[in-house]
């Protein structure tokens, strides 16, 4: 079975979705990156997965649900807590982040029987999932994280070095207030929609 890591923050105002602000306070900023997180670990945790690892910068809180191994990200660039993330892992692992809260246990649930890898592509140029059959730090070290080829260089690096890479659905990752909406629309039922609707119909009065 997969190990199933989710690479996330802590959601401290001023340190997670600074891009939300404006339209939304540095207070729900993070309280709608709590939410995301929360949805994110509840797909999680409704997927068969031989394991469940939150890789977290800073401490956990409420919202984590039980099942879950916690394990701190190491010093470093993205790619770097990315690679060590894979490192912990001694057999297939699929990675995700926190900006996805429309995930479901569907998509989660991956087969590398007849692959080596799994890509997630996100809207941005990123991505959103990475999955490795034998999960491979130097895969990851050294790509260039946050830019509009993010996604393109991490999966030339997988093809390059001969994996078999299967492709999940591209998704868009929350950043901004338009990325919010468009994402709550695709997830109306889920913790981060019903907290955006608050916020929205707050600063409407």
């Amino acid at each position: 079975m997969t190990t199933l890591l989710v690479i996330a923050k802590e959601p401290l105002p001023g340190r997670v979705k600074t891009r939300l602000t404006p339209p939304f306070t540095p207070r729900e900023a993070a309280a709608l990156a709590e939410a995301a997180l929360a949805d994110t670990l509840r797909a999680v945790a409704a997927t068969p997965a031989r394991r469940r690892v939150l890789v977290l910068d800073g401490r956990p809180g409420p919202w984590l649900p039980s099942g879950f191994d916690v394990v701190p990200q190491c010093a470093g660039g993205l790619d770097e807590r990315l690679a060590d993330a894979f490192a912990r892992c001694d057999g297939p692992a699929l990675l995700i982040g926190m900006d996805t809260p429309q995930v479901t246990p569907e998509l989660l649930t991956v087969d590398f029987a007849d692959c080596d890898g799994y890509f997630g592509p996100a809207e941005d140029g990123g991505f959103w999932a990475l999955g490795l059959a034998e999960p491979d730090p130097g895969l990851l070290r050294g790509v260039p994280m946050s830019t509009a080829v993010t996604g393109a260089v991490q999966r030339e690096r997988l093809v390059r070095a001969g994996l078999r890479v299967r492709d999940l659905p591209r998704l868009r990752d929350v950043d901004t207030a338009a990325d919010a909406r468009a994402v709550a629309a695709l997830a109306p039922h889920g913790r981060f929609a019903a907290r955006l609707a608050r916020f929205t119909a707050a600063a409407s009065r």
